[in-house]
């Protein structure tokens, strides 16, 4: 498991919507394909850290509880995946994130429309 919190946004109390050390994300692995499923989370600085190679990752970018496209893609670059995937995306245009990452040819950014 990987953590799954908040560092910047916050309910107006001040507390995160997703304290740390309550959720939870994952990384899978399927043979030699590595799947990081990001849970309700924001770019955690674990990321940075990650010690296996990611090959696919789904990542949440809807304000306020997760991330923004700039904080995704910032995930993104930080461990790079081949492919990327946005989910719970809510009223954020998935197209920010793919215009965001557009001249990077190593990260795939997939969009699925969630209706």
């Amino acid at each position: 498991a990987i953590p799954a919190y908040n560092i910047v946004n916050t309910r107006s109390n001040g507390n995160p919507y997703h304290p740390k050390g309550v959720g939870n994300g994952y990384i899978l692995s399927f043979g030699s394909t590595n799947v990081l499923i990001g849970g309700d989370t924001e770019n955690i600085p674990e990321y940075k850290n990650l010690q296996v190679e990611i090959d696919v990752a789904f990542l949440p970018m809807n304000l306020p509880y997760t991330m923004t496209p700039e904080m995704v893609a910032d995930a993104a670059l930080a461990f790079r995946p081949e492919i990327l995937y946005p989910y719970h995306y809510g009223q954020t245009n998935p197209q920010e994130l793919v215009k965001l990452l557009k001249d990077e040819k190593s990260i795939e950014v997939r969009v699925r429309d969630l209706k």
